[in-house]
């Protein structure tokens, strides 16, 4: 009989909820959560009453962020998941490691050279695995992408164009909570672009070689909306009058089970910490960029170039690959359109994914135009249109918690398949800072 493994999680918030419910209900019998470990004793508090109440599970023992070795100490876990704030990943991960565990980390792996060094280095003292969670990998439509261009139907890549709007609910998102500051996500580039860099190193089976990049903050921040004419500001939504006259304000989720989350994690909680959920995009301290262009060469000498703008009025993206047989067009609309008071769009906390609506229907996903000939649709499975990351999350979680005997197309990342993702990122931080390209092979030794 297979052993049931032992997990801890580190990090208790939104993110926590993928991996703590799944082991409540769907992975239950693969699997067992042990105990918490947070900054925030509020919030470990909320989620064992949670917990309670939705699954009748008995409340888990836990543990301050300074107590982590006490608690793997006492609980003698198989495996952490690391799903704290961006800039400490690197802590956890490597001390997880020199305990004797194996871990599972949300992406970013990390943020910065200098972190992502350490985890190379303890991995290779220690021999222990790191499992970087690419739940975008696991998505029927990418993985179609994979299976596509591991066939040779377009041949040799030559160029990809890959370009990725954030919209004016999910994209703000970003800046007004603890994203915002760069020291503490690294940038949307490192943050979120972790996923797209590490999709067209897995798609085109090749790893950054030199990355140039531009960005700036063009749009939120206090400043651009002064420019525009705007004079009435704000620091926080909760219990401000100017708040409710700006669209961009934080909305708490209608759905009373989501509204309770937000309110037990975030605000119930505040009063520990004095972290705020619902800043003003318009306020100062934003230190992350808004609109983002990469060029990346690769060893392969495929050329990417990358675009991500986090204002747009639709979200989705758009890949399209030049090969020597032919051009393969990939396009994605995730959400279609955002309204001021958010009525238009079927929103599904926390993943953000609305039902399908025309603008999806009019734009066949993946389409293919050989060099003579007609260009065709390829059809793929598909997934509930409000399915978490395109359906990703749930084979993911199936992945790591029950593990597969086969894996052709090579889903599962690991940490070196976390470093070179966020590789691309933490080059071109640098390439805005300088001005200049960056060689990706100076920044870590693996």
């Amino acid at each position: 009989m297979k052993k049931k493994l032992r997990y801890v999680q580190v990090g208790t918030g939104q993110r926590s909820w993928m991996y703590t419910t799944a082991l409540m209900k769907e992975h239950a019998k693969d699997g067992e959560l042990c105990a918490l470990c947070d900054t925030n004793q509020h919030r470990m508090d909320f989620w064992n009453k949670f917990f309670k109440e939705q699954y009748k599970h008995k409340p888990l023992p836990t543990y301050k962020a300074d107590q982590f070795d006490r608690m793997i100490a006492e609980i003698k876990p198989d495996k952490v998941i690391v799903t704290s704030m961006d800039r400490t990943h690197h802590k956890y991960i490597c001390r997880a490691m020199e305990l004797g565990c194996d871990v599972i980390t949300e992406k970013p792996m990390t943020m910065d050279a200098e972190k992502c060094q350490q985890i190379i280095d303890t991995q290779k003292r220690t021999g222990r695995h790191v499992t970087v969670t690419f739940n975008y990998r696991y998505s029927p439509r990418n993985t179609k992408i994979k299976e596509i261009i591991k066939s040779g139907l377009v041949g040799d890549i030559t160029s990809v164009h890959f370009e990725w709007m954030l919209n004016t609910c999910h994209g703000a998102d970003y800046f007004r909570r603890w994203h915002r500051c760069k020291n503490n996500s690294g940038g949307l580039l490192v943050h979120k672009a972790t996923h797209h860099f590490d999709l067209v190193n897995w798609w085109i089976d090749s790893q950054p070689e030199t990355v140039f990049s531009m960005g700036a903050l063009r749009f939120y921040g206090k400043e651009n909306a002064e420019n525009r004419g705007v004079t009435d500001f704000y620091f926080r939504c909760r219990g401000s009058k100017t708040a409710e006259k700006d669209p961009f304000r934080f909305k708490l989720p209608e759905d009373p089970y989501w509204a309770k989350i937000y309110n037990g994690i975030y605000f119930d909680s505040e009063v520990e910490d004095q972290y705020y959920r619902d800043k003003s995009v318009f306020g100062d301290g934003i230190s992350i960029e808004d609109n983002m262009g990469v060029i990346v060469r690769y060893k392969n000498k495929a050329i990417l170039t990358y675009s991500l703008n986090a204002h747009a009025p639709w979200e989705g993206y758009r890949v399209c690959f030049n090969g020597t047989k032919g051009r393969l067009e990939f396009n994605v609309v995730e959400v279609s359109s955002s309204s001021a008071d958010g009525k238009d769009v079927k929103v599904d906390f926390p993943g953000a994914h609305p039902l399908k609506t025309e603008r999806a229907k009019l734009l066949p996903e993946i389409i293919f135009q050989p060099h003579w000939g007609k260009p065709y649709v390829i059809d793929y499975p598909e997934v509930a249109a409000d399915a978490d990351h395109g359906g990703g999350d749930v084979l993911l979680l199936k992945h790591i918690f029950q593990g597969v005997k086969k894996d052709p197309l090579g889903l599962a990342a690991d940490y070196v398949d976390g470093a070179r993702s966020i590789l691309i990122g933490i080059a071109a931080n640098k390439s805005i800072a300088s001005g200049q390209p960056v060689d990706v092979s100076t920044l870590v030794h693996f």
